[in-house]
């Protein structure tokens, strides 16, 4: 079993907490192959190719907010500050400093 994905010993973490990593490993891992895909489709030329990457992205896409939202249902205060910045209109970096300020104060 691979453990370049731990800062900690693997045997010394819960099954939680491996699970917990191994989801925020994919996220990364979709999120580089979301931007590896728009690359690829911005100067493919042949129409056929263009059309695979882009269903190719769709999953992408797909696997990448399922991986968010089940990170975000593990941990409450990280689902609360992002519901205090995503799909809303106005300043990200607003709606992030008063996500994350509600969030601590929610937090137990």
């Amino acid at each position: 079993m691979s453990t370049d994905q731990y800062h900690e010993p693997p045997e010394e973490l819960s099954a939680e907490t491996r699970t917990f990593a191994r989801m925020c490993a994919s996220l990364s891992e979709e999120a580089e192959a979301i931007g590896w895909y728009e690359q690829r489709i911005a100067v493919e030329k042949d129409d056929v190719a263009r059309a695979i990457m882009l269903d190719s992205l769709a999953e992408e896409y797909k696997h990448f907010s399922m991986e968010l939202e089940f990170l975000l249902r593990a941990k409450p205060q990280w689902r609360e500050t992002a519901r205090g910045i995503l799909f809303r209109e106005g300043d990200i970096v607003q709606h992030g400093e008063q996500a994350e300020e509600a969030a601590e104060s929610a937090a137990p």
